[in-house]
């Protein structure tokens, strides 16, 4: 008897060892299951972790590649760490078992960017935390999966220019959202009122230059740091950021707040100056002074013409176009309008002759410029410009038909007068027009050339 209980503890000794990876510590009491491997120097993810595990601590190893078949069948898996490692890759779909998985860390790795498909199956994820990573890109459908559960999502000291606005607008269920340290330019309007459990917003260190008004900030008390808020109040942290400071911050300067970070960098009277030191009535903005457009066009029909318009104001007027029938010009296939100001018509009718208004406006106001723009209706052919006789029929000529500009004037001393227009050197977006001198003609200025692609036949004329 003392020997089969002897050789029964030999094997569930040996059961135990098999089932803790090598050179890892293991605590296996039911029902919690830990596996701690940190620091052991791992290549990779061991392949004999038990499915049992609750808690997997792979921290401070120098694992490279996540694979789907690292955490295959583990289900009951809660929290994972794979903290400080070197990971820079996740295969695709690598975590889809991991459906009871509440806390995921993957900061200080080396990742570049996120896909659609490598969060795929964490529907209970309430924790994911990317800092520390290299991420310059993060998929907007990432976060599908877990968009109503998650409650904390850091993704700060990374090189974000932008972050998937719209799907952190969903996140419903947040409480801390990181940011900072990032390369972040811009945040939407509006895209956290939505968040009405969000307490701790961190926009630290970014290239911010302004931070929109949202009703998130009006409906609960905003404080810049932790301590000492009221526990219903929102912790709004943006130090560091290249503030401008004009009337589009007066909002933000109306919040009871202190925070020692926050400096203007411009306008150049307010550079350096605390944020929360400068009176209210020192946050201004300048109204659009439009400083140049376009004098009187007369452009002739079927032609493209450029308008212009520049102007100057704080912050930067955006500008916009109106046709003369009073309606906003927008992108078409005949028009064209640039951030710069310049409105491009492509071809011009008689129709959309008149007076367009270029209108530049900004938080403190607008001003308005007129260019006025003729049609001068379509010349005749220049074929009729051949005799002083205007009554005399044209004769009829080749001028739509490719030929060949040698065959035309070979060792002639003067071209057959049947034979006008030549095209040679012709290729698939150029060809070389020639024509017999009309200077003994009077009256000639210009001449016309009138073509259309063969995927458009839209008459261009030049």
């Amino acid at each position: 008897m003392e020997r089969l209980v002897l050789y029964l503890l030999v094997m569930n000794t040996a059961v135990k060892a098999t089932m803790c990876p090598t050179r890892c510590m293991c605590q296996t009491l039911s029902p919690s299951f830990t596996i701690l491997c940190t620091k052991t120097g791992l290549l990779f993810v061991p392949p004999s972790i038990d499915q049992r595990t609750a808690e997997l601590r792979l921290m401070d190893n120098f694992i490279t590649t996540l694979r789907r078949k690292d955490f295959a069948n583990m289900t009951n898996l809660i929290h994972l760490t794979l903290s400080r490692n070197t990971i820079s890759q996740i295969m695709p779909y690598t975590f889809f078992d991991l459906k009871g998985l509440h806390a995921l860390h993957l900061d200080s790795n080396r990742l570049t960017y996120i896909n659609e498909d490598h969060f795929k199956g964490l529907i209970n994820l309430r924790h994911l935390i990317l800092s520390n990573n290299q991420l310059h890109y993060i998929s907007a459908r990432s976060l599908d999966d877990f968009i109503d559960t998650v409650e904390d999502l850091d993704l700060s000291y990374n090189n974000l220019v932008t972050v998937p606005w719209e799907t952190i607008g969903r996140l419903s269920n947040a409480n801390t959202i990181s940011l900072d340290h990032n390369l972040i330019e811009v945040v939407p309007e509006g895209i956290f009122s939505n968040l009405h459990k969000l307490a701790r917003l961190d926009m630290t260190s970014n290239k911010l230059k302004k931070i929109p008004p949202d009703p998130l900030f009006s409906r609960i008390p905003v404080y810049a740091k932790p301590k000492g808020s009221p526990l219903s109040a929102l912790v709004l942290s943006f130090g560091g950021n290249p503030l401008h400071c004009n009337c589009e911050l007066v909002w933000l300067r109306r919040l009871t707040r202190e925070d020692d970070l926050e400096t203007c960098a411009s306008p150049p009277e307010l550079m350096g100056k605390y944020f929360w030191s400068i009176r209210e009535e020192e946050f201004i903005c300048e109204p659009p002074i439009i400083i140049h457009s376009t004098p009187k066009q007369v452009v002739m029909e079927g032609q493209s013409v450029s308008l212009k318009c520049r102007a100057a104001g704080d912050p930067e007027p955006y500008v916009r176009w109106i046709s003369p029938m009073g309606k906003l010009v927008t992108n078409t296939s005949r028009t064209v309008s640039y951030d710069n100001g310049t409105l491009d018509i492509l071809v011009m009718s008689e129709e959309e002759k008149g007076t367009y208004t270029c209108i530049a406006s900004n938080a403190a106001g607008e001003s308005t410029a007129p260019v006025e723009l003729l049609v001068s209706p379509r010349r005749p052919h220049p074929h009729l410009a051949n005799s002083t006789n205007c009554d005399k029929e044209a004769e009829p000529g080749p001028s739509d038909v490719l030929v060949s500009a040698k065959s035309i004037f070979p060792n002639e001393s003067k071209p057959r007068r049947e034979r006008r227009v030549a095209v040679a050197e012709l290729t698939s977006s150029s060809a070389l027009i020639q024509w017999p001198s009309q200077h003994h003609v009077p009256g000639i200025r210009m001449y016309q050339i009138q073509y259309n692609s063969s995927a458009d036949d839209l008459l261009v004329y030049r």
